[in-house]
């Protein structure tokens, strides 16, 4: 007899189960947990940011709204975007989405749809590859080399990955989970490539103010994009202003794909809910002192861990350029997947296993440093006293 699952759509069927929420939901609810597993940091949304929302509630603002978000975000953008990339950028190129992911969703859909292939280089986050394959389309990972230098991605890779039924490439740097970061030489070269071969880039350069090299942010598309290149940019409040439970991210793209974003927006979610849009208001207006804020106590969480794991014969870790992540090996753990079980289940500490991050990531471990430097300490001293048990 066949069984529900099999009369769903393949797409539907095939979706992966993450391999990070495994690890979540191996270790949810212990007393001693450290969960370094996920992509957020540990300090609440700031009081500035929620006050704005009860506002808007106190308005009586829970009525359908305007699908491409409200005006003042809107404007709002507008302004963070010139501030931070020293040129003019009109409202009408942003389109509010109920969060990054949603952001990624409908940039896939507006570019790839069943039969068509997505370029990603790999080790990626995988809610990518499944936002990707989920519309029908095929990811196809191009691998990053972990060389003396850091992770580096190749042009001639990308390259050599193109076929007739490629649409996009999706780019994320700072990326997520290695830290590489793209330099503006490379960006040139992928552009030029996406304009050789009329190809859409999906930009997703959410860390792009954790970052460490000199400036006060990593190399962006916006440094050398023209107006109406193929460029769909995806973004998240989440990370910056530690909103990650809001769900409320934008697109930025060429206004004359509005219509098609609004299409989009009306119909999957109908809209993002107006008080979350006045919280994301306070944050782009008023949020850069806890912005910087969380800047320097990323990098004061990177510079401990590098400092504590350099002391573990059997770490191997190199420096990550941007983001908040150390993705790294352990000498003598081939099948991380279970040494992330075991070890949240035996030590408390939580990480995510590099099998969740696709080609390239197996025999890695990822860990986000976003948090207070204590409980890194911590989890650095449990795995340091945990692995001569392995």
């Amino acid at each position: 007899m066949t069984s529900l699952i099999d009369r769903l759509s393949p797409e539907g069927r095939n979706a992966p189960e993450s391999g990070i929420v495994e690890v979540f939901n191996a270790g949810w609810g212990r007393d001693d947990l450290i969960p370094l597993w996920a992509g957020e940091g540990d300090l609440p949304t700031p009081e500035f940011i929620c006050r704005s929302a009860k506002q808007s509630l106190d308005r009586g603002e829970t009525f359908y709204t305007y699908q491409r978000g409200i005006p003042q975000l809107r404007e709002a953008l507008a302004d963070y975007h010139k501030d931070l990339y020293g040129k003019d950028f009109s409202p009408e190129r942003f389109y509010v989405t109920g969060s990054g992911m949603q952001s990624i969703q409908l940039a896939v859909q507006a570019v790839a749809g069943a039969g068509k292939e997505v370029i990603v280089p790999s080790p990626a986050w995988p809610n990518i590859t499944a936002a990707v394959e989920v519309h029908g389309a095929r990811a196809v990972p191009v691998a990053m080399r972990e060389e003396d230098n850091g992770w580096q991605l190749h042009l001639d890779d990308i390259e050599a990955t193109i076929t007739p039924d490629t649409t996009a490439i999706f780019l994320n740097s700072p990326c997520n989970p290695t830290g590489w970061v793209a330099n503006l030489d490379l960006l040139k070269e992928v552009l030029n490539l996406a304009r050789r071969h009329k190809l859409w880039i999906i930009a997703d350069e959410i860390y792009a103010l954790f970052y460490y090299g000199e400036g006060s942010r990593a190399p962006s598309f916006y440094d050398i994009a023209e107006e109406h290149d193929q460029i769909i940019f995806v973004n998240s409040m989440s990370k910056n202003w530690a909103m990650t439970g809001w769900r409320i991210g934008w697109i930025s793209a060429p206004p004359v794909l509005g219509q098609v974003f609004e299409n989009l927006i009306q119909y999957s979610t109908s809209g993002v809910p107006s008080f979350s849009q006045w919280g994301a208001v306070a944050a782009l207006r008023q949020g850069r002192e806890f912005l910087e804020a969380q800047v320097a106590r990323a990098r004061a969480g990177r510079d401990c861990l590098l400092k504590g794991f350099q002391d573990i014969d059997r770490v191997r870790v190199l420096p990550p350029e941007g983001a908040f992540y150390l993705f790294f090996s352990i000498d003598g753990v081939t099948d991380t997947r279970q040494f992330a079980l075991d070890l949240v289940r035996q030590t408390g500490v939580g990480l995510a296993p590099g099998t969740a991050f696709g080609m390239g990531g197996e025999n890695y471990l990822r860990l986000c440093y976003a948090r207070r430097q204590d409980h890194l300490e911590e989890a650095v001293r449990r795995i340091s006293a945990w692995l001569p048990a392995i």
